[in-house]
């Protein structure tokens, strides 16, 4: 430790993901306050697939909804969490911008969003669904969406929703 300043060093399989070149885009291993963002909006996700999951399962097997109706509706609601969470707490300099253009941006990122969600969660779910029992076989289908989801909804918004802050 110099001075003031705490070094800190990511976990290595951690470092390798954030090095791929799809996914560091944005230079997150040098920037670490954009690290730090990043994580932040991981962990308002965290929540949101929370949100996103309880929603699915209620629909889906409480409600008997179709499966992809379903996903829908608990897609869109946790849009609407992780929205009001990333405005308050990862980009809370976006809050001095209007927040109608500022939401009208993230729905669209989002609903891009929801067709990659949709197909990663049917694709999965088609092979997981042999091999893997009911209710087990789509959730582990959506975390798989969730997670293919959060990066492209992290850059998209970071690159035009959030653009400009610093």
């Amino acid at each position: 430790m110099a001075g003031n300043v705490v070094e800190y060093r990511l976990p290595s399989f951690l470092a390798w993901i954030l090095r791929l070149p799809i996914i560091n885009r944005l230079g997150l291993v040098e920037r670490p306050k954009e690290l730090a963002r990043f994580l932040k909006f991981a962990a308002v996700g965290l929540l949101g697939m929370a949100v996103d999951l309880t929603i699915l399962n209620v629909m889906h097997k409480a409600v008997g909804l179709p499966l992809l109706v379903s996903n829908s509706i608990s897609f869109t609601t946790a849009v609407i969490s992780n929205f009001t969470w990333n405005r308050l707490w990862t980009f809370p300099e976006s809050r001095q911008r209007p927040i109608i253009p500022q939401l009208g941006q993230f729905a669209l990122v989002n609903v891009i969003g929801l067709g990659i969600n949709n197909l990663v969660l049917w694709a999965v779910f088609q092979l997981t669904t042999q091999f893997v029992r009911d209710p087990w076989d789509y959730n582990l289908a959506k975390v798989t969406a969730i997670g293919v989801v959060l990066f492209w909804n992290y850059f998209v918004n970071r690159l035009w929703t959030y653009r400009g802050i610093e």
